[in-house]
């Protein structure tokens, strides 16, 4: 079956691009388009598809609110956040919207097809730059405000390990290749992990890890799509907005 896909972007001329770049890709469709964030809610909430590809700034309502409204009304969808922005704090807003995964346009467009497709399975994706960024601001901000004290859980080392392969969007599989495990035990690390943090979902262990700073950059492995040949860059030129496309 095939990943139903809307694109939300304020610029005709990047959805041509990113068109151009998804046909590609057969287990792809994009079902349709949207150039704000409330044509946007609307439109997720009528074809309710599996991933949203969305920018953050858009005219009428911006993308971190857009993404609020969709994971609450259509839980099923994933949204993947596409923009120029970098500030980590932006990129923090975004996962506590919902968000399962935070690229931007310059990022290699195999990162970008194979975060479409782990957002189905469940699995969160960040640009490996991004990633690197955020978990160093987080790790900062907390070791220099003491935020680490009695309360914080206490992880071992290969819970940790297992925690920052899974905030930096490796599957099951893809960590026990990494951590050489059998995936049985990596099941079980991340059953613990999720017992000792009291999170049961995904998306909450990336919040965790990024917003507690866990996790240090050199503790996080670039995914396997961020290892392949790079392919040519997306990019997003400067043009005016264009009027809503009909959906």
């Amino acid at each position: 079956m095939k990943i139903g896909l809307v694109l939300v972007d304020d610029h005709a001329i990047v959805r041509e691009g990113l068109r151009a770049l998804l046909k590609n890709d057969p287990d792809i469709q994009i079902l349709a388009e949207a150039a704000d964030g409330g044509q946007a809610v609307q439109v997720v909430r009528r074809l309710k598809p599996d991933v949203v590809l969305m920018d953050v700034m858009l005219p009428t309502m911006n993308g971190i609110e857009a993404t609020k409204q969709i994971v609450k009304q259509c839980p099923k969808t994933k949204v993947i956040i596409l923009t120029t922005v970098r500030e980590w704090y932006k990129v923090q807003d975004c996962i506590d919207a919902g968000a399962c995964g935070y690229f931007v346009k310059a990022s290699p467009s195999n990162e970008l097809l194979q975060a479409i497709h782990n957002a189905c399975t469940g699995t969160t994706n960040f640009s490996t730059a991004i990633s690197k960024n955020i978990q160093e601001q987080n790790r900062r901000m907390f070791v220099s405000q003491g935020k680490f004290d009695a309360t914080t859980p206490k992880l071992t080392t290969r819970e940790t390990e297992v925690l920052g392969l899974i905030a930096n969007g490796l599957g099951n599989k893809q960590i026990a290749t990494e951590l050489g495990i059998s995936i049985k035990t990596v099941e079980k690390h991340r059953q613990q992990v999720m017992n000792k943090l009291n999170i049961h979902d995904i998306a909450g262990l990336t919040r965790f890890a990024i917003s507690t700073g866990m996790v240090k950059p050199s503790e996080i492995k670039p995914s396997p799509a961020a290892e392949t040949q790079p392919e040519p860059k997306l990019a997003a030129a400067p043009v005016a907005a264009e009027p809503a496309l009909a959906t």
